[in-house]
């Protein structure tokens, strides 16, 4: 649902338009669009952003780890438009038990790599990924060093 305060924002209303049921919620705030994506939308509307309103540039894809809030992991998207000079971040809110999401590789291949490294340190995993394994760290490494669960000091057995 498109929060009143973006209804003067035209990107917001265009994705709303593309599909009403995508938007769960957003803002506006210091000239920075964000868009608040369900999950299983999330390749639709980055289509959709890509071909229909030009952001063909995907400038990262990162995650946040609010534990111990539930859904636990935000997976966050830059995208740009170069044509428009415009510039809009969308979130995808993920449960931390056994995290996952469509991977947006089918929208732009560039994405390989950074969802590679969000699973890598996050171990958000994305479906549908044509490769997706460790990218940092060795693959015999155990666990996810960015979880908020994660000890910093001491022995992590």
């Amino acid at each position: 649902m498109l929060p009143q305060t973006l209804e003067n924002q035209e990107l917001a209303v265009a994705v709303r338009a593309f599909d009403g049921d995508a938007i769960e919620g957003g803002k506006f705030d210091r000239g920075e669009l964000t868009l608040e994506i369900a999950p299983a939308k999330i390749v639709s509307v980055c289509g959709f952003l890509k071909y229909d309103q030009k952001f063909v540039r995907l400038s990262t894809v990162t995650a946040v780890d609010r534990y111990p809030a539930e859904p636990r992991f935000e997976v966050v998207y830059h995208l740009h438009s170069v044509e428009r000079n415009l510039r809009v971040r969308l979130k995808c809110r993920v449960a931390g038990s056994g995290p996952a999401i469509d991977s947006v590789t089918p929208v732009w291949r560039g994405a390989n790599w950074y969802e590679r490294e969000v699973f890598d340190l996050f171990g958000v995993r994305f479906a549908g990924h044509p490769d997706l394994r460790r990218i940092m760290l060795p693959d015999d490494w155990e666990g996810h060093p960015l979880r908020r669960d994660v000890p910093v000091t001491g022995s992590r057995v």
